[in-house]
């Protein structure tokens, strides 16, 4: 009887951890190794840059969301963009949260915008 218990609390532990441990992390996405960035187009702020962070960001990181950064004008993500970017390849953790990654060709365009110097276009 004891001997069951101990085992059935054991198994208990186990799986209480490991749904912890899997719900509580985000999964980063792996950096791809693709050779240099060529930026060939000017990638335009009003075009490009403020409808990506107005789709995948502005519901937590708009004005009055609550959460910081702010990034609802140029100066806000401008001056983020390096934290932004670091968050897109999942450092320090995944950005949207909770949701999926970024498609690789939006987070090159955000690459290429802060390249060409963070242009308010």
């Amino acid at each position: 009887m004891k001997k069951s218990l101990y085992i059935l609390s054991t198994v208990s532990f186990f799986l209480v951890f490991s749904l912890v441990a899997t719900s509580s992390c985000t999964k980063a996405k792996a950096p791809v190794s693709t050779g240099p960035l060529t930026c060939s187009d000017t990638i335009s702020f009003n075009q490009q840059i403020a409808p990506m962070i107005q789709t995948y960001c502005s519901s937590c990181h708009g004005s009055g969301a609550g959460t910081t950064p702010v990034l609802s004008n140029h100066a806000e993500i401008s001056s983020a963009a390096t934290d932004i970017l670091g968050t897109l390849h999942g450092t320090p953790q995944l950005m949207p949260q909770g949701g999926p990654a970024l498609a690789d060709s939006l987070i090159q365009q955000f690459e290429c915008w802060t390249q060409q110097g963070k242009m308010n276009n």
